[in-house]
């Protein structure tokens, strides 16, 4: 007993260790103020802050004997400290106490910590030598004066902090060009304190301690070699948990870390590896830089290649196949020494299949972590009330450990009386404790009929989906996805993650599917799911689908033809979701009109079947389809919202929309064909999004817009494209305007001027177009002279790219009212001479882009915003060298 005493005092303990840290300062700065304050520390201090270091330097007189508790405090809530060891450092009691708990933190909180020795020599610090050695003599010849014992405890703690500092890994500048190395310094702080990266490790981090000490033994961090090493285990037992939890202790050590989440999910999608890789050789070699990987086999190689000779910590989560392994980290001798590779799966022999050697099997939480855990999850406290303790252990021993269910559970009866919990414990009683998807479908259990059927419709078929484009396919069956989606968010069983994806936990969608499967173990076809490839392929080569089918989820595992009949659907009269991924279906299609999502990669006929009228149809996706022309009798959808055709390369007309009232987002990206849009596309009052990009062949478009809802219109690579419509006044809400390579444009409409909330314009790479309209004088259209007090547009424009139209004259831009918000203007390969005086007002331009301005002889000084100051002066090197490059002349170049 007094072992488990022990066991449940350290999962207690626990609960806090694996919370990630709220650092108040990324650096602390430790100094000696008569020595380097106005100088060495000052400048580093300013430097820390324009890298956006939020920087922590004790800008007061410093007396008395004892550190300011301030300091303490700043000291504990910085990630790093950065020491700046001068020659009267020592001489300070304050600078030693200081340095005393900076060590101390590092050690209790694993902060950073980073010398720098300021024309001293390290060795005098590590040893006390010089004038270390003489300042900490005349701290002990006071105290000895003093006969304080403890005064002298406190020296000698000093000389221990002296030399264990001195032997950090740190800078030394003996003199020199102190710019540069302040530079040098900061650069190194950013990428440390980047990545000192903590994880969201879980709200109750019970019994975390022991398995990430176990993982620790594994990891042998004080060895050189490269390791890999596996979590496996049950789904839901906390493999990713433990993983996040080791992540965030030791990323810090390493020169580059990833964790890269959800590799089985984020694989299975179209060029999810590929994505996958790119983001590894993002996250390991660090900032901003985007690496092109066209296939997974040049994916392979440049992780091979560039991580070869780098320590680093990966983290593969959540992997299911060989072919993921073998492209992220195909063996020890892709990654540099000392390197550790972490692998959590459910599969073993995946595993051992790779090669990886070491393993950890996480075993299930023992009775007294699950009691800690259920109880914070249901009373939010670490222990039970007294009154509840024989219900905390009934309910304990049902879960047998499992992390997921303990939580799932403890929050279904949180806040419940115990006449409830009897009640709901009695219930449990009955599901046979080895099936743990039988625990879990108590909370299913728990909710209404529309409620039940909103999570077996995600479970089945939209997770990893956006949470807005589902909601309205819900709402179309009368399933109040609103609040069901809150209900089920509230139990546990749904989640929306920072994108607005519906996600849930693998058991619970394989408890949803389990729960379907049982409605006719037998007979697929008499399910109301179905989205495993061989129960689909059954249903619709024998015929068997009935009316109880609700949904198809057409995924096979490789190309497959399925040759049906005419009746494989008509007999699915209650069919709502028809999804096909990949599979080529053969013979007659005869579509239920009770769908309401149709979604059919590579649709093979030319048009929809004419007996087709679905009246509550919501999405419409058939990319890359043979459609080629729309039937009379599907152009009236007046449910529909979203409208997916791109790829679509037969398609050469999109006839009257008229019969499209509340659709929403029309796609049409790539229809090469696409010769002519109707005028009512142009007046689709709810029309949010509307992307024509690369419809190469595209050359009527309506000639007037009045979409009053459109706020994104993507027409680049339009390349037959002559003209834009007019612009009537009710389309106020348009945002985003792209126009890229349309090599055929000539000209703008005047109207596009009553865009008010206009952010982001770009008309680059079309070179007939050579001047932009000017705005007339609304009380004297006819005169040259324009009044541009009353004629100023484009308030809110952020984003202003005109690179490559062969403009002339940039004075289109004199009525623009952006002066306060555009950030960005792209004039490159202009014919303009100057830079006309007034440009200079646009105070919160960061980027200015004049590539190729070969005629550009004068820019004028520019009245720049403090914050954008240094942003400028490096933007504006970059052109100077730029036209020096093409021997251009530069005048009047001003810097502020």
């Amino acid at each position: 007993m007094a072992w488990m005493s022990n066991q449940r005092a350290s999962s207690s303990s626990s609960s806090s260790s694996f919370s990630p840290t709220r650092w108040s300062y990324d650096v602390f700065l430790s100094f000696r103020g008569e020595d380097t304050r106005n100088n060495f520390t000052g400048h580093l201090y300013t430097a820390l802050c324009q890298r956006g270091l939020n920087t922590f330097i004790d800008d007061e007189l410093r007396r008395g004997e004892e550190i300011a508790p301030t300091l303490i405090k700043a000291i504990q809530e910085s990630m790093a400290s950065v020491v700046v060891f001068s020659e009267n450092y020592a001489s300070s009691k304050w600078c030693l106490d200081e340095l005393a708990c900076i060590l101390d933190c590092k050690e209790s909180k694993r902060q950073i910590v980073l010398p720098i020795f300021y024309k001293v020599d390290p060795s005098d610090v590590r040893n006390q030598r010089g004038s270390f050695g003489v300042a900490l003599s005349r701290h002990e010849a006071n105290f000895k004066s003093n006969n304080s014992s403890s005064s002298m405890d406190r020296v000698q703690r000093w000389r221990a902090a002296l030399t264990q500092a001195a032997n950090f890994s740190g800078w030394h500048f003996p003199d020199g060009h102190e710019s540069k190395f302040i530079h040098n310094i900061v650069e190194e702080i950013s990428l440390q304190t980047s990545n000192r990266t903590y994880l969201k490790v879980a709200k109750y981090p019970v019994g975390l301690e022991s398995r990430v000490r176990d993982m620790d033994e594994l990891l042998s961090l004080g060895e050189n070699d490269v390791r890999m090493i596996g979590i496996w285990g049950l789904g839901g037992i906390g493999k990713t948990t433990i993983a996040k939890a080791v992540y965030g202790s030791i990323a810090h050590k390493f020169e580059g870390n990833c964790f890269l989440a959800n590799v089985r999910e984020m694989s299975s999608m179209p060029h999810g590896l590929v994505e996958l890789q790119k983001t590894l050789l993002s996250d390991i070699l660090g900032g901003n830089r985007k690496f092109k990987v066209t296939s997974v086999d040049q994916g392979a190689n440049t992780i091979e290649t560039r991580l070869r000779n780098r320590r680093v910590l990966l983290v593969l989560d959540d992997v299911d196949h060989r072919h993921q392994l073998d492209n992220l980290a195909g063996g020890s001798n892709w990654f540099g020494r000392g390197s550790r590779i972490i692998v959590t799966t459910r599969d073993k022999h995946l595993l051992t299949a790779h090669g990886v050697n070491l393993t950890y099997k996480v075993k299930e939480l023992d009775f007294y972590e699950s009691s800690e855990l259920f109880s914070w999850n249901s009373f939010k406290r670490d222990k039970p009330p007294n009154d509840y303790l024989k219900l905390v252990g009934r309910a304990v021993c049902y879960t047998k450990g499992l992390p997921l269910a303990l939580t799932v559970l403890g929050s279904h009866l949180c806040g419940r009386s115990i006449e409830e919990w009897k009640d709901a414990l009695d219930s449990y009683e009955i599901i046979p404790n080895k099936e743990i998807q039988e625990i879990l479908k108590i909370s299913f259990n728990g909710l209404e009929h529309f409620q039940k059927e909103v999570f077996l419709d995600i479970a089945c078929f939209f997770k990893g989906e956006d949470k807005d484009q589902i909601v309205d396919i819900l709402r179309s069956c009368d399933l109040f996805p609103i609040i069901s989606i809150r209900v089920l968010i509230d139990k546990s069983l749904l989640v929306i993650n920072e994108h607005n994806t519906l996600t849930m936990h693998d058991l619970l969608e394989d408890m949803g599917k389990e729960i379907v499967r049982q409605e006719s173990p037998a007979e697929p076809g008499e399910r109301s799911r179905l989205w495993f490839h061989e129960d689909v392929y059954h249903v619709l080569t024998e015929q068997t689908g009935s009316t109880k089918v609700r949904g198809i989820l057409i995924n096979m595992p490789k190309k497959n033809d399925i040759s049906m009949s005419a009746e494989a659907f008509s007999r699915m009269k209650n069919l709502r979701y028809l999804i096909n991924l990949n599979a080529s279906l053969t013979g007659n299609i005869d579509l239920p009109n009770e769908l309401r999502l149709l979604n059919w990669y590579r649709y093979p006929l030319q048009s929809l079947p004419s007996n087709f009228h679905p009246k509550k149809l919501v999405a419409l996706k058939m990319p890359s389809s043979n459609i080629s022309r729309f039937e009379r009798g599907s152009m009236k959808l007046g449910t529909l919202t979203s409208m997916d055709f791109s790829g679509c390369d037969k398609l050469e007309e999109i006839p009257d929309f008229t019969g499209f009232p509340n659709l929403e987002k029309l796609f049409l990206r790539e229809c090469t064909s696409l010769v002519g849009i109707h005028e009512s596309v142009g007046f689709l009052e709810k029309l949010v999004s509307l992307n024509l990009q690369d419809c190469s062949s595209l050359t009527r478009f309506p000639t007037r817009i009045g979409l009053k809802s459109l706020k994104i219109l993507n027409m680049k690579g339009c390349r037959m494209l002559e003209s834009f419509p007019e612009i009537e006044a009710g389309t106020m809400v348009l945002e985003n305007i792209i126009l890229k390579c349309c090599e055929n444009l000539r000209n703008l409409p005047s109207s596009i001027y009553k865009l008010k909330n206009l952010r982001e314009l770009e008309v680059r790479g079309c070179p007939k177009l050579l001047a932009f309209p000017m705005k007339e004088n609304p009380e004297n259209p006819s005169s040259s002279s324009h009044d541009y007090q009353n004629s100023l547009v484009f308030p809110r424009l952020e984003f202003l790219r005109v690179g490559d139209c062969n403009l002339s004259e940039c004075e289109f831009l004199m009525p623009f009212n952006c002066g306060s918000t555009l950030t960005f203007l792209d004039l490159s390969g202009s014919s303009f001479v100057s830079l006309p005086e007034w440009t200079s007002t646009f105070g919160s331009l960061e980027w200015l882009i004049l590539r190729d301005c070969k005629k550009l002889q004068e820019i004028p000084p520019f009245s720049m915003h403090k914050r954008n100051k240094h942003r400028w002066l490096q933007i504006f090197g970059k052109i100077f060298n730029t036209f020096k490059h093409f021997g251009t002349q530069l005048t009047g170049f001003s810097s502020v």
